[in-house]
């Protein structure tokens, strides 16, 4: 964190690290809370699932099913399935017959005369997770559409939905290493799949099917896993059946890309999971242990405030509110200017009608652009490592480490049918300017 004095030329600036403060609670290591409370009874969890756009819940909170993160633990009893019979040339009775089985099966509608159905069998060594926007027993995660910067579920609802209501499905193993695998589709109240006629499917060299789904699942695994030195991936296409491919020309194109021989569908710290209409991060156990805790975040905002930042035209002294409080702006918030990272408390000063109240001047620099107040970015699944707080996204003001902001703005994320871009992970907003994110400049307290 960068400090000035009142003279931003004569006085020296001051790095939040010259300060002394109690450093005991930030140098714990770093564990999940469910470890935190009791490390022996916690069963194993295979990882987690966050949902980008949501700074710590959902806007009008985390209710059952639906929620911004999900954990996936080990179930008390396997609920895996592995492929067996495969029947070729069903008529649509035979077809029917099978899937009305009392157990899993993925349909391959070829025409109206000829379906293939691959019958799945119970397997005892993994566990499934299935997502979607359903509220059906099924489902284990709903998701809705993220809505960047969305404040409350009722700016969600008049949105049409292109997520999948069973888009994709997560398979565990339950023995150590414990790897997670993703897979299109998942299995829906009948314990069925269906592939109409429409949808991309075709018959593999082994002679097994596959397919795609409508709007596809893609996933993108970053390079050195989820660190600080981490790189964006390539984004490729799932299969139903877990191969991999390159993306096709738009989302729900029928010819499908061309299979990637030398990747997998196994999911590492970090990966991204696009359902068109949501992107999810995987955290796994390990990774999400060597990320910040809320405690810590917490520990950060206090550490900002005893430093007593000051608004450098009203002198009043400025605060990070409580996480609690992360939608309405109080008194003391400070506020950046996107364009140079001077932070300030609200103020009129230099707000020119003809600018339409968009763009305001600087008064410490002159430099023109918006103005936002600034937010803490709480969820901490998000952070690569555990710096203090120093810069913030923009144009939507989330404040996390410098590491974090650089990171997620090298990652294109997909957006519509077809283009990407970079977006804050706590809002999904767009990003804007050069980089995307600014370095702070605080203003030390004057005694």
């Amino acid at each position: 964190y960068y400090f000035t004095g009142n003279n931003e030329k004569s006085l020296p600036r001051l790095l939040i690290r010259d300060l002394e403060f109690e450093k005991s609670s930030l140098t714990k290591p770093m564990f999940s809370p469910d470890q935190e409370n009791h490390p022996s009874k916690t069963p194993v969890k295979y990882g987690e699932l966050i949902v980008l756009g949501y700074n710590g819940s959902l806007p009008n909170g985390d209710r059952g099913r639906r929620k911004s993160r999900f954990a996936l633990f080990k179930r008390p009893k396997a609920n895996g399935v592995k492929p067996s019979t495969v029947h070729i040339a069903c008529t649509p009775q035979a077809a029917k017959a099978i899937s009305n089985k009392d157990q899993h099966s993925i349909s391959y509608t070829l025409s109206r005369a000829q379906t293939v159905v691959v019958e799945y069998t119970h397997d005892s060594n993994t566990d499934m997770f299935q997502i979607g926007r359903s509220t059906e027993s099924p489902i284990d995660f709903v998701v809705t559409d993220t809505v960047p910067g969305s404040q409350s579920n009722s700016d969600t609802q008049s949105v049409q939905s292109t997520i999948s209501r069973f888009a994709c499905r997560i398979i565990c193993e339950r023995n150590p290493p414990f790897t997670a695998r993703i897979y299109a589709a998942g299995f829906d109240s009948s314990k069925n799949i269906f592939l109409g006629e429409k949808a991309a499917k075709w018959k593999t060299s082994d002679g097994q099917m596959d397919g795609l789904t409508t709007n596809g699942v893609l996933v993108m695994h970053p390079r050195n896993g989820f660190t600080e030195d981490s790189k964006p991936g390539v984004w490729r296409e799932i299969s139903v059946c877990g191969n991999v491919f390159s993306l096709r020309e738009t989302r729900s194109a029928q010819q499908r890309g061309k299979m990637v021989e030398n990747e997998t569908n196994q999911l590492q710290d970090g990966s991204l999971i696009d359902l068109c209409g949501a992107t999810l991060l995987w955290r796994t156990a390990e990774g999400l242990s060597r990320t910040p805790t809320v405690k810590h975040l917490e520990a950060l905002r206090q550490e900002i405030n005893a430093a007593r930042p000051q608004c450098p035209v009203g002198f009043n002294t400025l605060a990070f509110p409580s996480m609690k409080r992360k939608d309405v702006v109080d008194e003391k918030q400070p506020w950046v200017y996107l364009n140079c990272g001077h932070v300030h408390g609200y103020h009129n000063w230099g707000n020119k009608e003809e600018r339409d109240g968009k763009d305001r001047e600087c008064p410490m620099c002159r430099s023109v652009g918006p103005y936002v107040p600034l937010w803490l970015g709480c969820e901490a699944g998000f952070y690569v490592d555990a710096g203090p707080p120093t810069h913030a996204f923009s144009p939507c003001g989330h404040v996390c480490s410098e590491k974090t902001t650089a990171y997620w703005s090298q990652i294109p994320l997909p957006h519509g049918t077809h283009t990407f871009h970079a977006a804050c992970p706590f809002c999904a907003h767009q990003l804007a300017g050069e980089q995307g994110y600014i370095r702070l400049i605080f203003q030390g307290p004057l005694d």
